[in-house]
């Protein structure tokens, strides 16, 4: 039998996508590049926001036009959601089945494969979640090089607009031995680049501390240092109330692990942070701590880069709030940043919050936050022209001849320290001809900076 699958959503969905996979490859089944000669087409989806639940709604609508007579299995955070409610209202599907456990997917393929299959099954029954993982077999749907590496599941920080306690659960951690055991198989497989990940990873371990059992990020970082050989370490996603300062001690001693820090400050107004349930552990103003954490790292780690993300009209944000904000966003001079407007969820604390802000007011709010990004973003790229750097190489693109250097018409797309998978910009390497190979390291010169991009020679 074969599947296609059609992934949505966040990174740390991606990696379930890949776990699904290898169980159905152990049982038998193939994975096929096209929807058309598929027996099961497979919809991991999201449910995190308004627009990510739409985008998966309209895949199963889509793929059941196009294929009538093809089986449409719906998994992932949509399905867990809603599990109760979906089999009733979306006929187009022919199973659903949650996050809780991805060994499932071969008890819901194979449910499929008869032809007395009733479309309106009931979602798969939950089961408690395993954070044991398919170390070293499951397939990487990443670009060449790059592989994440899920240390927990769900969160405990219950911020007032967040849908991921509903559909993930409470903070669930693996254990270091497996983690780091996956992290060995992976670089043995040719995997260069590992990106930590979980809803908060400076939270790792914290419901074990509870019970008195030591296990945290930094402790996690050791035993990852104590691995052989040259590759990255990236380190994804720490809540700023959480980042364990701890761990700049290590990136000092081992330069494996990238100067590279994902915190999403979310806001910098007092008023809207409490009401995010995200200013429970400051005694100063959130924006002045949150700028001291900033100037630390940058301090204390050469050539630090910080990413984070704001979200905007979150109800009762005023004008004031927003001031705040904006005055943050310039004295942080992050080097990355994303901007999303806020989803009202139900179930959630900020759901029945009164005092909401338009969606034109918080479009527009977004806008001006990005369009000031943009000259933020440039100037902080400009300080790696002329320095030398490892560059993992993902993928080759064909140009015209008259569009790149000295006549040659190889483009190649990579990535440095400083830039994440998929969104971040890119190394725009000219002039090497067919010569480079993808998920591999190569030490280039950075000659020009073009926006979020730099133009790079192989040297």
């Amino acid at each position: 039998m074969k599947y296609y699958i059609d992934p949505f959503g966040c990174v740390k969905n991606q990696v379930d996508a890949e776990n699904m996979m290898a169980h159905l490859r152990n049982a038998g089944w193939e994975c096929v590049a096209d929807a058309e000669s598929s027996d099961l087409i497979i919809i991991n989806s999201c449910g995190f926001i308004e627009s990510a639940k739409q985008e998966s709604i309209n895949a199963v609508l889509q793929w059941r036009k196009l294929f009538p007579e093809k089986k449409i299995l719906l998994a992932g955070c949509l399905a867990q959601r809603y599990a109760k409610e979906l089999p009733g209202i979306l006929p187009e599907a022919d199973i659903f089945m949650g996050t809780e456990n991805p060994a499932q997917i071969i008890q819901a393929a194979e449910k499929t494969r008869y032809s007395s299959f009733n479309s309106q099954l009931p979602a798969i029954k939950k089961t408690t979640y395993n954070p044991e993982l398919l170390t070293g077999e499951r397939p990487i749907l990443s670009l060449p090089g790059s592989a994440y590496v899920k240390i927990s599941e769900g969160c405990d920080n219950r911020c007032s607009y967040c849908a991921i306690p509903l559909i993930r659960g409470g903070l669930v951690s693996r254990s270091i031995p497996d983690i780091v055991e996956e992290c060995r198989s992976l670089l043995l497989r040719g995997i260069k680049e590992l990106c930590i990940i979980g809803q908060d990873i400076g939270a790792f371990g914290a419901e074990m501390q509870r019970n008195n059992t030591e296990n945290n990020l930094p402790e996690l970082l050791n035993a990852i240092s104590a691995l052989d050989g040259y590759f990255w370490v990236r380190l994804l996603y720490i809540h700023p109330d959480h980042f364990p300062l701890q761990i700049l001690d290590l990136m000092e001693r081992d330069k494996r692990f990238l100067p590279y820090f994902d915190i999403p400050f979310q806001h910098a107004s007092a008023e809207i942070l409490t009401a995010m349930n995200r200013n429970r552990l400051l005694k100063k103003p959130p924006a002045e701590k949150y700028l001291e954490l900033i100037k630390s790292i940058r301090a204390r780690s050469h050539g630090a880069v910080i990413r984070s993300t704001f979200l905007l009209g979150f109800p009762g944000e005023t004008k004031e709030d927003f001031a705040v904000l904006l005055d943050f966003q310039e004295k942080a001079a992050l080097d990355w940043l994303g901007c999303f407007v806020y989803s009202r969820e139900e179930g959630t604390k900020s759901y029945s919050m009164k005092r909401r802000v338009s969606a034109k007011t918080a479009v527009m709010r977004k806008q001006i936050i990005e369009e000031k990004q943009i000259s933020i973003t440039e100037k902080n790229m400009k300080r790696f022209e002329g320095c030398e750097l490892d560059v993992l190489i993902e993928e080759k693109i064909d140009a015209k001849k008259t569009d790149v250097h000295n006549g040659d018409n190889s483009i190649w797309l990579g990535r440095s320290y400083f830039q994440a998978p998929d969104i971040d910009g890119s190394i725009v390497i000219t002039g090497s001809g067919e010569n480079l190979k993808t998920g591999v390291f190569y030490k280039c010169g950075i000659i020009a900076s073009r926006g979020f991009d730099l133009e790079a020679r192989v040297l």
